[in-house]
């Protein structure tokens, strides 16, 4: 069953970003990542430590995600991830239900489309039911929210569940940027070395030895 989104891309990072718990990991792929950005800029704030991008790693959202959920078994880890980065590894579904982390919360944005927000290109089997998916895989929650009132009421009880969680949020994908008299930017550095970046600062705020 297709569910029409009642729900932005912006509106779902919003909500999550207020209520995440202090002390949550999250990781997030490019798409969540500068929406992350664009929020905090807009607060003044600084970009926290506890959060780790995917990139370059596309697809291999669930499979970090999984790593710290399994190392900090204390913490909620919150996996940000895209439809078209999961279609790439879907297998990834399976290796986390294997394990069963109780504190993982998985998010996919289901927009469609592949680089949202810049051509957002139609994204292979735009159609697929990643939640079915999640829950033919083993998740012990599976469920699909394409309503940005539903997300915010549902989200605190998700968080105080026991997982692995799952959640397909149907969004609209961004406005594309792409277009008449569009020149595409040289893609900064920044995408390719934040991850590794962000890796040391999370060690330092997990107090870690590298």
């Amino acid at each position: 069953m297709t569910i029409a989104p009642k729900m932005t891309m912006m509106q779902a990072v919003q909500l999550l970003a207020a209520a995440r718990p202090e002390d949550a990991i999250v990781v997030a792929t490019m798409g969540a990542m500068s929406l992350f950005d664009r929020i905090e800029a807009a607060r003044g704030e600084p970009r926290p430590p506890g959060r780790l991008s995917s990139v370059p790693l596309m697809g291999g959202a669930a499979g970090l995600g999984l790593g710290l959920a399994l190392a900090q078994p204390q913490r909620q880890v919150i996996v940000v991830d895209g439809d078209a980065s999961l279609l790439m590894e879907l297998s990834g579904l399976n290796t986390v239900a294997s394990q069963q982390p109780a504190n993982l919360l998985h998010l996919v944005l289901h927009n469609g489309t592949q680089f949202t927000g810049l051509a957002n290109l139609r994204s292979p089997h735009d159609r697929f039911g990643f939640a079915q998916a999640a829950r033919n895989a083993g998740y012990r929650i599976a469920e699909t929210i394409g309503d940005a009132d539903a997300f915010a009421a549902r989200l605190p009880q998700l968080l105080a569940t026991d997982g692995p969680r799952f959640v397909e949020l149907m969004v609209e994908p961004l406005a594309p940027a792409a277009g008449a008299g569009f020149e595409q930017k040289e893609m900064p550095d920044l995408q390719f070395a934040r991850m590794g970046q962000e890796a040391r600062a999370l060690t330092d705020w997990l107090g870690v030895a590298p």
